[in-house]
């Protein structure tokens, strides 16, 4: 028998992104007011109630959707000052770790594991690699330049040339805003540093995410609705597992459930050290506390799309797997053709189309899953996984135990 949900406690858990959590409320309303015309239902945002236990940036949202009506509080869990320590790294450090976390995913294979799964997210992580090594080269391309010119003075003079190396260099650092290879390679180096395994602050930040959702879970909703997305996906995995081995999860409680979206987990989980993260994985697929739906879109060059994180990871149980049902948020169907190729090479705005409207929805629709009146689990009930998913283990890795 179907539960209509009244109440439900949202937790949005963003990817590495340095980035105020208010860029995610404006978002939502913008897209959420777009995806509400497109669709015909009614949704609107208020601020967060100043009453409410939870010091988490978020708001709340009211909603008629599908002949119900829903009120949602949205939290996000912030770890974008951890973000931001990580990158406060300077030019010639950024080249340090390019060096280091480009020999961490070739020494350990993973790269070319990666390769065998997608390619997409593969050149993504390559991307910043080759960009700073060609920014290097254009810098010491005009300083040999310069220093041609300046040897006509004379010969000692051409050494002059090389004060345009940092000045280059800081110029498209200072412009990174618009090539994004400096983010990206702080993004990656921030996982290859650990060899997988999460640093202290990260798995300190992730146990008070926990301590807040095990409270919401006490509290009067119908349903908690956990949502990881790009590399939050894989500290929700971790988050979740860690709630229920405690036994957090209370019997008769509100229902929990975790959309991944975008998700990037063997990134992560093929590094040698990602021990935890691997028998999360497999803890987390056969638990039936929870519903876990996994969302990715082919057309999403950063993620990697329709592949199980569980089985490619190497760690599905034998027996008993549940979850995560693997589905295709397909952008080429559900985006016009005007729309998808407004948006096709924009691989950063692609990454984030899971959180917006889509102009031909299909049955993903990540308003209706925030504030609509089905949970999780009702809404994809007896939904078959993508025929197109990728379950093949390729990881050389697969130790659980640290």
């Amino acid at each position: 028998m179907s539960k209509t949900i009244s109440r439900r406690r949202v937790f949005y858990i963003p990817g590495y992104d340095p980035i105020h959590p208010r860029r995610y409320r404006e978002l939502y309303r913008k897209e959420s007011a777009a995806q509400a015309e497109v669709s015909g239902y009614d949704i609107t945002l208020k601020p967060q109630d100043k009453s409410a236990s939870s010091a988490r940036y978020g708001w709340q949202v009211d909603a008629r959707i599908e002949g119900g009506e829903t009120h949602a509080d949205i939290a996000v869990l912030v770890w974008s000052d951890i973000v931001r320590g990580s990158m406060e790294q300077g030019i010639l450090a950024t080249y340090g770790q390019l060096i280091r976390t480009t020999w961490t995913y070739i020494a350990s294979g993973a790269l070319f594991r990666l390769m065998r799964l997608r390619k997409g997210p593969v050149i993504a992580a390559l991307y910043p690699v080759g960009f700073l090594i060609l920014q290097l080269l254009i810098a010491l391309g005009l300083a040999w330049g310069a220093g041609r010119l300046l040897s006509l003075i004379h010969p000692w003079a051409a050494w002059a040339g090389l004060a345009l190396v940092p000045l280059v260099l800081g110029w498209f650092r200072r412009k990174d805003n618009r090539f994004f290879a400096y983010y990206l390679m702080h993004d990656y180096a921030y996982s290859a540093r650990w060899r997988g395994a999460n640093p202290p602050d990260l798995e300190a930040r992730m146990a008070e995410f926990a301590d807040e959702i095990a409270q919401a879970l006490q509290e009067d909703s119908d349903e908690v609705l956990v949502v990881g997305h790009s590399s939050g996906a894989h500290l929700t995995v971790s988050i979740l597992a860690d709630l229920i081995r405690a036994g957090r999860v209370p019997e008769g409680g509100p229902e929990l459930s975790f959309l991944s979206l975008g998700q990037v987990v063997p990134m992560v989980s093929f590094l040698p050290r990602a021990e935890r993260l691997r028998a999360d994985l497999a803890y987390l697929s056969t638990r039936s506390e929870l519903a876990w739906v996994d969302v990715t879109a082919p057309g999403d060059g950063c993620a990697f799309a329709l592949c199980d994180p569980v089985a490619v990871s190497g760690v599905a149980p034998a027996s008993g797997k549940r979850w995560p049902l693997v589905l295709s948020a397909a952008f080429t169907q559900t985006l016009s053709p005007e729309r998808w190729k407004e948006l096709r090479w924009r691989f950063f705005r692609l990454h984030f189309q899971y959180l917006c409207a889509f102009d031909r929805p299909g049955d993903y629709d990540y308003f209706r899953i925030t504030a609509g009146p089905k949970t999780l689990a009702e809404r994809f009930a007896g939904r078959q996984p993508s025929q197109s998913r990728i379950e093949k283990p390729v990881n050389r890795f697969t130790s659980t135990a640290a």
